[in-house]
Order: structure tokens, then sequence, then C-alpha cells
């Protein structure tokens, strides 16, 4: 479908020019595979040739040619995507042959084995008693060994209270991750060493929220952790001073909407308190101020 014009002397990459045609072109994206490629998928950004960063990626032939003037920029681009095609999701989610990503909140990372509770064989055979009783020892002593130390013991219980706590206050994953990663520094400064697991989680979470952008009090962390605010505040300080975290300005129109979620107030009243809060942020009023208190009094 594409009409090759090659120059005089020897091939070289990027010495050749494909006929670009709107209507050659449209045909080819739809039945033989050319499609636009994003910054990500190209190493070169530009046509050598013309400087057009309208670029196209023929699957067929492996090459990346250039809309504008037809010059083939690059020739035998390695495709990293699967070499199967799924149309849907469940078909997707089936052709996979690797496992989750990597996850901070669990202790080891989701990349530990398991062994199959189901006490049968790769045919589906059910084992003999010999062989069953091998399996339970194996798989008690694969439980035993996930956790083998005390900082690993301390981990997990610790993963486990994020997990109560944010499915108290509804924290979302990306957060939950964030206070992993917090608490895993922590514990590898050893900055947890003499304090309470459920206090360092809480400071962990709290500053995660604050980094996030995502409005958590105090008090409301307090009452899902069963942790004393004083004691997670002194911990969030420590946290921030020997991490040399970066905590941006908490704005109190981000909490507005939450508030006037619970007390049943309408869009109007919310884009009139936000406007509030904003004519206040740009006449410095806010500075030294309580970032809910502000918001309760832009409601009110």
């Amino acid at each position: 479908m594409k009409k090759l014009i090659r120059w005089g002397g020897p091939h070289q990459p990027g010495r050749e020019r494909r006929d670009t045609n709107c209507t050659v072109l449209c045909f080819c994206s739809a039945i033989l595979g050319v499609g636009e490629m994003t910054r990500s998928d190209l190493y070169v950004e530009k046509c050598g040739e013309c400087g057009s960063k309208d670029l196209v990626y023929d699957h067929d032939r492996a090459e990346v040619v250039c809309t504008n003037c037809g010059l083939v920029v690059s020739e035998k681009v390695v495709d990293h995507g699967p070499e199967w095609r799924a149309f849907d999701q469940e078909q997707k989610d089936r052709k996979e042959r690797v496992g989750a990503p990597i996850s901070y909140v669990m202790h080891d990372k989701g990349l530990s084995t398991l062994i199959d509770w189901r006490n049968k064989d790769i045919h589906g055979r059910h084992l003999g008693p010999g062989m069953r009783a091998r399996i339970y020892r194996l798989r008690k002593w694969q439980t035993r060994i996930k956790v083998i130390d005390s900082s690993e013991r301390n981990l997990a219980y610790a993963l486990s209270e994020l997990a109560r706590i944010s499915s108290r206050l509804g924290i979302p994953k990306n957060v939950q991750e964030a206070t992993a990663v917090i608490y895993r520094k922590a514990l590898q400064e050893k900055i947890v060493r003499g304090r309470s697991i459920e206090g360092m989680t809480s400071a962990s979470l709290y500053t995660a929220c604050r980094r996030c952008n995502l409005p958590r009090t105090l008090d409301e962390i307090e009452e899902a952790s069963s942790v004393d605010k004083r004691e997670i505040g002194r911990n969030y300080r420590l946290l921030v001073k020997f991490l040399s975290l970066k905590i941006p300005q908490t704005n109190p129109g981000d909490y507005i909407p939450r508030f006037s979620s619970k007390l049943g107030l309408d869009g109007r009243v919310q884009s009139v308190a936000i406007s509030i809060i904003n004519t206040a942020l740009e006449a410095g009023l806010a500075s030294g101020r309580s970032p809910t208190g502000m918001a309760a009094a832009a409601i009110y």
C-alpha cells in the first residue's frame, strides 16, 4: 500500500521515503496496523529531515515514518508490548502471564509465593496421606519464614494496622502506598525504635495525607487509630525532621467538600465557600490559622 522511494547509494536507515498520501495512511492505520506513536514509545521525537513531530509506527514493517515528508525515521523498532491480542479486559487478564505489580502495603511487597490450600496435584488428583502431611508441614514453614526477624514482624503489624485505619477512614490506595513507603524509611532509619507501632503508623498516614493533599485531620486519625493526637503530632514532626520530608501547606478549601457533604449542603454553598477561601488566601488571612477552622468559617 505504501510507495517506497529510495535515493541513490547503499541502503541506510533514514534514507528512504514512503508515500504518505492521507488516504493511504488512513487505510493503513485501520487495516495494516499503522498507529500514532506517543513520546514514551519513541526514542526519536521528530523527523531529522523536516523537523516534524507527526510520526506513525508501522507495526508490520517495524518502522517509524514521518507523515509530513515520508522519511523512514527509524527501522527495526522493537515492540515491547505483548505478542498476544486482547479485545476486552477479561481477555487481557486471562492472557497475562505476569503477576500484580509490587505493592508496598504488603510486607513482602507481594513477591512471595503461596502453597495452595487445596490438597491436589498438578493434574487435579487428590494427594495421598503421606504427601498431604508433607505439604502441610511445608505450608506451615512457609508461613513462618515470611516473617523472620523483629523488623519484619514490626513491619507486618504496622501494615496490618495501616489497612485497618485506612478502611475506617476510606483512604485511597495511592495514599496507603505512600504511607507504607514512609514507614519503611522510618524503620530503616531506626526512627521507630522505642516508639509505639500504632503511633508511628498513624503519624506516617497523616504525613502521607499531607503530602498527597488528602484532607484528613489529626482528630479523625486519632478516632480511627485510638492513638492520642499529641503522640501522632510528635511522631509526625520526627518523621518530617529525620526523613527531610517536604510538606505542602494545607489548603482550607480541600476540607470544604467533605464538610459540606457531612452537613448535607448543596453545590452552590460549596462554590461560594471555596470562593471565600480563595479570597482569604489572596489577602493572606489564612496564615497562622487552622485550615479546618477557616473552612468551617467559610461554610458558615
